[in-house]
């Protein structure tokens, strides 16, 4: 059984090919802004569960033989506010600082449809402790880190510098990245697409 990955993300790609996860890359074109829109006032968990889908079901449109699987992840804010990926620095120096030094939420989403239709999903979350970032901090953290973590939901990649806005994580790295890996894995070694 074939598996094509519905996303662009250089995280998932690395995640499935450091796991030896057979994969074709295909991004699913989801205009994620009007997606959002439409799914207003949904509560975080259930706004990265559908994007994924969304994702999925396009691709799965296009190649109905193969296991799709899009993938969304959100950081959701103690006050239920959600961050979209900072389009500008200005922008990521901003919701740097409005993280610092609070407790969020990362929801990370995976959905494989097959034949034009979702078959699996799941939904994880993690919980972060931003340690307090002086200003000076986030300079030069965005002078190290930006435009690369313009793709980034939460401005950071773990992965990388971004692990030193932390004093704390609880959860599952992967989801962190942006990913549930090790549920994904369970359901492509049931389906065959991994050995058992």
């Amino acid at each position: 059984m074939k598996l094509i990955l519905a996303s662009q993300s250089a995280s998932r790609r690395a995640m499935l090919e450091a796991a030896g996860v057979p994969f074709a890359a295909q991004p699913a074109h989801v205009d994620e802004a009007a997606a959002k829109a439409t799914l207003a006032g949904l509560a975080p968990r259930d706004l990265a569960d559908a994007l994924a889908e969304l994702k999925a079901l396009k691709v799965s449109q296009r190649e109905p033989q193969a296991l799709v699987l899009g993938s969304d992840s959100l950081v959701a804010l103690e006050d239920g506010t959600i961050l979209d990926k900072p389009e500008s620095r200005e922008q990521a120096a901003a919701h740097l600082a409005r993280m610092s030094g609070g407790r969020h939420d990362i929801v990370s989403a995976a959905v494989i449809a097959e034949g034009g239709r979702a078959v699996w999903r799941h939904v994880d979350r993690a919980k972060l402790l931003v340690r307090p970032l002086s200003s000076a901090f986030i300079e030069a953290y965005l002078d190290a880190e930006w435009p690369a973590i313009a793709g980034c939901v939460g401005c950071f990649r773990i992965e990388g510098p971004g692990v030193q806005l932390f004093s704390r994580i609880e959860g599952s790295q992967f989801t962190v990245l942006g990913m549930p890996l090790l549920p994904l894995l369970s359901f492509l070694r049931e389906r065959g697409v991994l050995l058992a």
